[in-house]
């Protein structure tokens, strides 16, 4: 039988998450529930054949009729959710399996809250990092396996996800979103470099993180003309709450077995004005590298000046793209270029055999922990001993200030 899922959550990642489960066996949308009634996507689940695609009004309600719940709102949506769920459960819901779009929580408060609510529902989790499935990354890495085990480990992974900012007002907002870019894709890319930079064979959080060292900045909507264009578009100020549109940083990972130290580095930006979304990584070890590119597409398409009136949705080629004309990289399956067909895949064939996914909610706890240190990294201007007990107590229950609506503090020098 296909595992009915209930999806929570009516926007842009829904979205992209329907387009990947058409490409999966096992799984049916039997509900969804938003903010308001996603009527859009259950339209596009009956359409496709996906499944009922029933409306409901409320997580309770939908919780008691499906095997699978999948948390795909807004990040400050999070908790609150989860809470839900585990009433339903109380009151004799069952389920099979708990999605969680990254991250899994703002801050580790939230982190720990989620978590042990997960554990009081009981049922396995799937922490939703759709970089570590992506096919390229797979094959690079399955294809280096002999190399890495005849030469040693890959030393340093470089791991960037950028493009030209948000679609939704939530995510500009550093306190519903949780802060800026490094919040919302420095978690993938960490995740990305950590994963690249594991042995083959060993488990997704084997490398112990040692240290993390950041910067943030605000390099293009900090200035005037760009803030007056987020405020008419959104109605978000950066003049008052800014949060950061560029970071990066260093994350360095130990081998618990061999000491060996290794390097993973992150970029991340909001205002990358080129093609559209680009993810990159690069890996380095001796005598051997590899690199994938998201951009590099087997297909590309020219429209020129004439025709360009007739183009109503640039993103049709690429998601976030920024040009309707001209050259375009158009990459005909993007659900399944970067990783969400396989992430699926991944969760249903686990949830089927009663355990969790490679990625559970626990690693993504950790994931958070390491963005809260970039953070404060970035705050205080020097490198965070993760091996340090006192850093891992501040951490415990550390806002950021950006994420606290404070973001001046830290970026009041790139406002004109």
């Amino acid at each position: 039988m296909a595992l009915r899922y209930g999806i929570i959550g009516g926007g842009f990642i829904t979205d992209f998450q329907l387009r990947a489960l058409t490409n999966v066996r096992g799984v049916e949308v039997a509900g969804l529930m938003s903010r308001t009634p996603p009527r859009r996507a259950a339209n596009f689940v009956r359409e496709h054949g996906l499944g009922e695609g029933k409306i409901y009004r409320s997580i309770t309600e939908m919780t008691h009729d499906v095997d699978v719940l999948a948390l795909f709102g807004p990040n400050f949506t999070r908790l609150s959710a989860t809470e839900e769920a585990a009433g339903a459960v109380r009151n004799g819901a069952a389920l099979k399996g708990l999605i969680v779009e990254k991250p899994l929580a703002r801050n580790l408060t939230e982190a720990d809250r989620v978590l042990a609510l997960a554990d009081e529902i009981g049922a396995p989790t799937a922490y939703f990092e759709n970089q570590i499935h992506m096919k390229s990354v797979r094959a690079a890495l399955a294809q280096l396996a002999p190399t890495i085990d005849a030469m040693g480990p890959i030393a340093l992974a470089r791991a960037a996800e950028e493009h030209a900012g948000p679609h939704n007002a939530w995510f500009w907002d550093p306190t519903q979103q949780g802060g800026g870019v490094l919040s919302d894709m420095g978690c993938h890319s960490i995740a990305l470099a950590w994963y690249a930079l594991t042995p083959p064979g060993k488990p997704a959080d084997f490398l112990v993180p040692v240290s993390v060292n950041a910067e943030v900045a605000l390099l293009k909507w900090g200035r005037k003309r760009y803030r007056e264009e987020l405020r008419g578009r959104y109605g978000i100020d950066y003049g008052k709450s800014p949060a950061e549109d560029f970071a990066t940083g260093i994350v360095t990972f130990e081998n618990p077995d061999t000491k060996q130290r290794v390097k993973g580095q992150f970029t991340v930006s909001w205002m990358y004005d080129k093609q559209g979304l680009r993810l990159l990584l690069d890996a380095l070890g001796p005598g051997y590298a590899m690199e994938a590119n998201s951009l590099r597409s087997p297909l590309e398409v020219f429209i020129g000046d004439a025709a360009a009136a007739g183009v109503t949705d640039a993103e049709l080629a690429l998601e976030k793209s920024t040009a309707s004309q001209g050259l375009l990289a158009v990459q005909p399956n993007e659900p399944d270029l970067y990783g969400y067909v396989d992430e699926n895949v991944d969760a249903v064939r686990a949830f089927t055999a009663g355990r969790s996914a490679l990625l559970d909610w626990h690693y993504g706890r950790e994931i958070v922990r390491l963005t809260m240190a970039a953070y404060l990294s970035a705050e205080e201007g020097r490198t965070i001993d993760l091996t340090d007990p006192a850093t891992n107590t501040r951490l415990a229950d550390y806002v950021p200030l950006i994420q606290q609506g404070r973001g001046r503090e830290l970026l009041g020098s790139y406002l004109d």
